[in-house]
């Protein structure tokens, strides 16, 4: 491994100690896994490379560590509007069983079948719209949270576009320094 190598890996290591990543260098990162890929020795008639898998690894679980949380949050968004509408629809169920469970009692009394399937049928519409306002809520808000994400992803990829820009941009000559 050369000196490089070693200084650029200490220089992440305290970096990611301080968590202090930012897009620049996540985009550094993405270039050195495409330089360590074009530079890697090429496999004789064939378009496969030998990759040093350590190395490359290496590189993508500090790309991986070094991902905004935002993205993160973003997952356990999606994984929680999952686990909430599951939650919902279940509660929906609940509610419809318990109006079903009791429109069948009511009409088991022979006294009171007709009042008994007038309030089943009003119960079961009731947790029906309970349940259908619940959901739509639900969506809503959830709707909202993925367009602050998206958002959020789309200035990311903004920024990472410009730097991939700028990085590609000519550079201009020197000036000539008289000697």
């Amino acid at each position: 491994m050369s000196d490089e190598t070693n200084v650029q890996e200490s220089e992440s290591t305290s970096l990611e100690a301080t968590g202090a990543r930012d897009v620049g260098e996540l985009q550094d990162t993405v270039d050195d896994l495409m330089v360590h890929l074009h530079e890697a020795k090429s496999v004789p008639l064939s378009g496969n490379v030998l990759v040093d898998r350590d190395q490359f690894l290496g590189m993508l679980e500090r790309l991986r560590a070094d991902l905004p949380d935002e993205l993160r949050a973003a997952r356990w968004m999606v994984r929680e509007r999952e686990a909430f509408i599951q939650r919902t629809n279940e509660k929906a169920r609940e509610i419809v069983d318990r109006a079903r469970e009791e429109a069948d009692q009511l009409v088991s009394d022979s006294n009171i079948t007709k009042e008994a399937v007038e309030e089943a049928n009003i119960l079961v519409r009731r947790a029906e719209g309970d349940a259908r306002r619940m959901r739509l809520e639900t969506e809503d808000e959830i709707e909202k949270k993925l367009q602050d994400i998206e958002g959020l992803l789309s200035r990311l990829l903004s920024e990472v576009q410009a730097a991939r820009s700028e990085l590609h941009q000519a550079r201009p000559k020197a000036p000539d320094v008289p000697v």
